[in-house]
């Protein structure tokens, strides 16, 4: 049985879209990519539930608005932050 990852690979495939090439990196920069991603989920985590604390102190529709155009902007932020570390990383190797 095959997991979902690989029907996706075989499905990129089939559009003539090369595989990752997961295995160019060496298992310290896996790890490395790992702990990136860790601390960047953590981070996520982190600012959703100080986000979700926010919002139940606003009652003003335009107070509300803008901490949810800050959230998305701050969530956006470390996820382009944990992109660009990763890809520094694969550049190197």
């Amino acid at each position: 049985m095959k997991s979902a990852y690989e029907l996706a690979l075989e499905r990129l495939e089939k559009q003539g879209i090369e595989r990752p090439r997961e295995s160019a990196l060496t298992d310290e920069q896996r790890a490395e990519v790992a702990e990136i991603r860790s601390q960047a989920q953590a981070r996520l985590a982190e600012l959703e539930i100080l986000h979700r604390d926010r919002l139940k102190k606003l009652a003003d529709p335009e107070a509300l608005q803008k901490e949810e155009d800050e959230y998305r902007v701050e969530r956006g932020r470390i996820e382009e932050q944990r992109e660009r570390k990763i890809a520094k990383l694969r550049a190197a190797s």
